[in-house]
């Protein structure tokens, strides 16, 4: 239950940051400052839940794109967020297209970084090495 929160937390930085610089970096899409939190609530809730969904169909029926299935469950998520929401829009396929692939790079990102970032002091230093030593007659 633990890691799950951890998990969730992650999550929920990541598509914090990633919706942010798809923001700063596409013109078409807009998120408004008053929603924000929601937004990334609703992201990042249908997102964990989207994710081992997509996952599990991609490994039953289409091992080829079971890789994808992070991808889908992006755009799935973003389609979701702005459906529920007011403060964020897009425009434009391109747009679109450019949104999930930058929100899922910096959760991506976010995912590999911050528990390197956070949860290293919490864990602390690994355990020592010991030598091995080999017998030599």
């Amino acid at each position: 239950m633990v890691r799950w929160l951890i998990f969730v937390g992650f999550t929920l930085l990541g598509t914090a940051l990633g919706l942010l610089v798809a923001n700063w970096i596409l013109d078409d899409m807009s998120l408004g400052a008053s929603g924000f939190i929601i937004d990334v609530l609703i992201f990042t809730g249908v997102l964990v839940v989207a994710r081992p969904f997509f996952a599990s169909i991609g490994i039953k029926h289409a091992p080829v794109l079971a890789g994808s299935s992070a991808l889908i469950a992006t755009l799935v998520a973003l389609i979701v967020t702005t459906i529920l929401s007011d403060d964020l829009t897009i425009s434009g396929a391109a747009t679109w297209v450019l949104a999930t692939i930058i929100i899922w790079l910096v959760g991506l990102a976010a995912g590999l970084l911050l528990p390197v970032i956070f949860l290293k002091k919490a864990v602390g230093p690994g355990q020592p090495q010991r030598r091995v030593t080999t017998y030599r007659p």
